[in-house]
C-alpha cells in the first residue's frame, strides 16, 4: 500500500477526472495560512499492521545496527560525490555502500529533534510535540505514551543500547533507558552548548564574549555526559566542552562494540542505535586525527568519522555476525549552515532547517549478507519514519493501532523482492510550518526558505519543481506540469483527515498523556495550535 494512500479505500478511486489546478493553489495556501488548525499541519493516517513473524535465516532474528550521523551532508561520502572533492577519501563507507543498497532517495525531516523523533516511533514529528526544542521551563522530548522502536524490539527479546546525542528529552524520566534502551551513553541535549566555556576565553582566534558577561555554570549548568542503564538512576560522568567533544566519538565507538560483544557472548540478538557526534558543529576531530589529512578539521573530522564506522564494521566482521547483521548508514539532516562549519549537499540546494532537497536528502546505505543486495542504488523515496515500521517487522514486532503510524513497511523493497518503494510522496514541515510536499520526482513548495537563517515566506501560489530536471530547484513548472496538482492535493487532504482523526500531541505536554479519544470524559480535545507557542529554538 502507497503511503500516500492510506486513507483511501483500494477499490475506490478518489482522483477527480480532471485536476482543478486553481483549487490546489487555494488549498494548499489555506494549509499554509491555517497550520496551527490541527496542532501545525496535517499528517499520513494510521497504518494498521498485523502481527509478523521475524525475517532471516531460519527466522533468526538479526542483529540491528543503525549508524546516525550528525548532520552530514549528501555531499561529503565518496560514494555520493564526496570524499577526497571535501579533503579526505572514506573508503570504509564507500566500500559498504558497495555492499548493499545505496538510497539517493532517503529523507529525513528538517532539524535534529523531529527526525530523531521520527526514528523512534514511526510518527512525524509533528504528531509527537517533538517538532522542534522548547526552551522555557517546559517537558521536552517524547511523552512517555510514545512507543518507541527500542521498545518494541526489547519486547520481542533484543538487546537494546544507545550511545551519543538523544535530543528526545532532557529530564532523567524522558532518557533513553526509560524509553526502551538498556543502556546509554551520551548527552542529552546538542553539541554546540559545549562551546559555552570556550567562549569566555579570551587566550584563542575565536572573539572572546568575555567572563564578565559571558557564560556561567551557576546561571545555566554546563550540559553533562551521562552513563545510563534501564532501571537505575542516570550517572552523571563529565560535562560537554570543547575538549570532550573532540573525544566523543572514539568513546561512542568504544562502547558500541563493547555491547555488541556482550550480546554475542550472551547469544542475544541485538538493536544497536550508534548516534555519531560528527559532523554536528563543533565540527572538531579528535587529537588522534587533527592533522592527518592536512586539509583542515572539517577534511580531519571526515576521516575519522569513516574510521569509526569501518571499526564498527570490522567488529561485525570479527564477532562472525555478518550475515545476521543488519547494518544502517545514514544522517539524521542536512549539512551545516553555521559558519564556519557549513557542510556539503553536493548537487542539492540549501541547508538544513529548511525544506530544500539539501535538507530532505542525506547518504542512507542498508547492509545484510544475503538478504540485501550487493551493489543495488536506488533513486525511489524513502523516509526515515519507514526504518520504524521496517525494523518492527524484521524484529517481530506489532505496531500501535491506537495511533497515527507514518512509516511503512520497506522491507521487500530494502531486500529487492520488489523494485519500487513503498512510497510515493509524504509532507515536509520545518518546525510547525507545512512547508512542502513531495511526490515521486515532483515537489510543491508551499512556503520558501533556502538557508536555515533566512525568513520564512508565505508563497501566494505553490511552486512546482521537476526535481529530475532542476536540481537546484530553480524553475517553478507549475503553469505547464499543473497536472502534477492532483497527486499533490490528494497529500495534503490526506494530512487534513488524519489530524482531525489523530490530534496531535502539543508541544511541552507532561506525563502522563492521553489522547484526546481515550479521555474518560469523552468532551472533544481541540489541539494547541504550536505556531503561538513562542519558544525558542535550537539544534
Amino acid at each position: 500500500m502507497k503511503a500516500t494512500r492510506i486513507m483511501q479505500d483500494d477499490n475506490k478511486d478518489t482522483r477527480p477526472e480532471n485536476a482543478d489546478r486553481r483549487v490546489f493553489m487555494q488549498m494548499a495556501a489555506g494549509v499554509v495560512a491555517g497550520a496551527g488548525a490541527f496542532g501545525g499541519a496535517p499528517g499520513i493516517a494510521a497504518a494498521q499492521t498485523s502481527p509478523v513473524q521475524p525475517r532471516g535465516r531460519q527466522d533468526k532474528k538479526p542483529n540491528i545496527v543503525f549508524m546516525l550521523t550528525d548532520n552530514l551532508g549528501y555531499g561529503e561520502l565518496g560514494s555520493y560525490g564526496g570524499g577526497i572533492l571535501r579533503g579526505a577519501p572514506t573508503p570504509h563507507i564507500d566500500f559498504l555502500a558497495t555492499e548493499g543498497l545505496r538510497l539517493l532517495n532517503f529523507n529525513v525531516e528538517a532539524m535534529c529533534t523531529p527526525s530523531r523523533s521520527a526514528l523512534m516511533t514511526g510518527r512525524f514529528s509533528i504528531r509527537s510535540g517533538t517538532y522542534a526544542v522548547p526552551m522555557g521551563g517546559v517537558p521536552d522530548g517524547l511523552t512517555q505514551w510514545e512507543v518507541t522502536i527500542a521498545e518494541l524490539l526489547s519486547a520481542q527479546g533484543y538487546a537494546t543500547g544507545m550511545w551519543g546525542k538523544w535530543h528526545l528529552g532532557s529530564a532523567e524520566d524522558r532518557f533513553p533507558t526509560n524509553q526502551g534502551f538498556d543502556e546509554w551513553y551520551g548527552i542529552p541535549r546538542t553539541y554546540d552548548e559545549g562551546l559555552w566555556p570556550s567562549m569566555n576565553e579570551t587566550n584563542g582566534l575565536w572573539p572572546s564574549v568575555g567572563a564578565k558577561q559571558g557564560w556561567k555554570a551557576k546561571i545555566v549548568e554546563p550540559e553533562p555526559i551521562y552513563e545510563a542503564r534501564k532501571g537505575e538512576k542516570a550517572q552523571k560522568i563529565g560535562v560537554l566542552d570543547v575538549e570532550q567533544r573532540r573525544l566523543m566519538e572514539a568513546e561512542i565507538t568504544r562502547r558500541s562494540i563493547d555491547f555488541m560483544r556482550r550480546q554475542v557472548k550472551a547469544g542475544k540478538p541485538f538493536y544497536a542505535y550508534v548516534s555519531f557526534s560528527l559532523m554536528h558543529f563543533p565540527t572538531l576531530p579528535n587529537p588522534e586525527f587533527a592533522g592527518r589529512t592536512g586539509n583542515g578539521d572539517w577534511a580531519d573530522c571526515l576521516a575519522e568519522m569513516d574510521y569509526r564506522t569501518g571499526q564498527i564494521l570490522g567488529a561485525i566482521k570479527e564477532l562472525g555476525i555478518e550475515d545476521d547483521t543488519l547494518v544502517i548508514f545514514t544522517s539524521d539532516n542536512g549539512p551545516e549552515a553555521t559558519h564556519p562549519w557549513e557542510g556539503s549537499a553536493g548537487p542539492w540546494r540549501g541547508t538544513y532547517f529548511t525544506a530544500m532537497e539539501a535538507s530532505l536528502r542525506t547518504p542512507c546505505i542498508i547492509r545484510w549478507p544475503g538478504e540485501v543486495p550487493a551493489g543495488r542504488v536506488s533513486n525511489e523515496i524513502v523516509h526515515i519514519v519507514d526504518t520504524f515500521t521496517t525494523l518492527a517487522h524484521l524484529g517481530g514486532a506489532e505496531i500501535p493501532k491506537d495511533r497515527a503510524i507514518d512509516g511503512v513497511d520497506q522491507l521487500d523493497f530494502f531486500t529487492g523482492k520488489q523494485e519500487n518503494s513503498n512510497r510515493e510522496g509524504f509532507p515536509a514541515y520545518v518546525a510547525n510550518r507545512f512547508s512542502a510536499v513531495k511526490w515521486r520526482n515532483w515537489k510543491a513548495h508551499l512556503i520558501w526558505q533556502e538557508n536555515m537563517y533566512d525568513p520564512p515566506q508565505t508563497l501566494p501560489l505553490p511552486k512546482i519543481i521537476n526535481l529530475l530536471t532542476d536540481m537546484k530547484e530553480e524553475r517553478d513548472v507549475a503553469w505547464t506540469d499543473s497536472w502534477v496538482a492532483d497527486p499533490i492535493k490528494k497529500i495534503i487532504t490526506e494530512f487534513e483527515a488524519s489530524l482531525k482523526k489523530y490530534p496531535p500531541i502539543p508541544m511541552g505536554t507532561p506525563d502522563p498523556y492521553t489522547p484526546p479519544t481515550l479521555q474518560r470524559t469523552g468532551e472533544e480535545q481541540q489541539p494547541r495550535n504550536p505556531a503561538t507557542m513562542d519558544f525558542l529554538m535550537k539544534d
